[in-house]
């Protein structure tokens, strides 16, 4: 096999989320939403895509759909010379499914465990290669504040899509698909209530992670800024946009990124995060099951009652 840079030699396994897909009631609220989050939205016939300031990857798609938000399909991307590995791991699970009707059928089709579509396709590595560093700082002229004035705060906007949080009726199960099936490594975990996984070649602290609910549904999905400041001008930016409710800022432990979620029309969120964990795809990340009160945050506000509802289950 021939190793690629970044790619951790001998090892089968996705290396990025290439896109995730979901549906909600009204396309024109969620331009509204993506583009004051700061994403670069663009419309399409039946759809909106997402994409990140100054890049040239597709991260989402959103299609008009039914009363409530829903998680359509997940698609990872893998290298070519992992094709066939992967082909004969989903004969072997059974797990072989069509093409999503949204989608544009290539690659390789699977259902998870929770019964989501999921594709492997071919692709270039969009997850980072090393750790993302900060933005570089404005020069600060002596006798000057450092800090801008309100009215004068650029836009927040996101650099990448860092990860995806999903809900899941079976945290474990789903771990156990992605280290078998997917070939992504545990790093860190709280019992059976949520887990975090990254990618064997080189990814942020989790690509995807799983929280405990009474079905599948999407949670969030976590976006890349330059620093703590762009954390919580975002957070501003947001409720200056007519979207108040959310929860941060504060840090994680698990991960130990700096945080704000900011709540979408339909009760999922979308993140601005900074300075995420790196697992270098050379080295072993030690796993570790977390006791509940040290796998949330360090500091911050109180999590608001609403956070780990999932409103994809509870509107169906």
């Amino acid at each position: 096999m021939t190793t690629q840079s970044g790619r951790r030699p001998n090892t089968v396994g996705v290396h990025s989320v290439h896109e995730f897909v979901f549906s909600v009631p009204d396309l024109d609220e969620a331009e509204g939403f993506y583009t004051a989050f700061g994403l670069d939205v663009r419309r399409r016939d039946d759809r909106l895509d997402l994409f990140a300031a100054g890049r040239p990857h597709r991260w989402a798609s959103i299609y008009a759909g039914g009363s409530c938000q829903r998680l359509e399909y997940v698609s990872f991307g893998i290298f070519a010379e992992d094709l066939g590995a992967m082909r004969s791991r989903i004969a072997r699970d059974g797990i072989e499914s069509a093409p999503h009707p949204l989608s544009d059928g290539a690659g390789l089709w699977l259902r998870n465990p929770d019964g989501t579509p999921v594709q492997l396709r071919v692709g270039p590595k969009v997850s980072p290669d090393e750790k993302t560093m900060p933005s570089p700082a404005q020069p600060i002229a002596t006798g000057q504040g450092a800090a801008p004035s309100r009215s004068r705060v650029a836009k927040v906007r996101p650099r990448r899509l860092s990860h995806v949080l999903f809900f899941s009726p079976d945290v474990l199960r789903m771990v156990r698909f992605c280290e078998d099936v997917l070939g992504l490594r545990l790093s860190d975990r709280s019992g059976d209530v949520v887990a975090f996984l990254h990618g064997p070649h080189g990814s942020d602290h989790h690509l995807v992670a799983f929280a405990k609910s009474t079905g599948p549904g999407l949670h969030h999905s976590s976006w890349d800024v330059g620093s703590i400041d762009e954390v919580g001008c975002g957070a501003e930016q947001m409720r200056n946009a007519g979207f108040p409710e959310g929860w941060g800022v504060g840090r994680h432990v698990l991960g130990s990124n700096y945080f704000y979620y900011v709540r979408d029309p339909w009760g999922s969120f979308a993140e601005y995060s900074f300075d995420i964990d790196y697992v270098p795809h050379e080295i072993d990340w030690p796993p570790a099951d977390h006791a509940p009160a040290d796998s949330l945050y360090v500091w911050g506000p109180e999590v608001p009652e609403f956070f780990f509802v999932n409103f994809e289950q509870a509107s169906a």
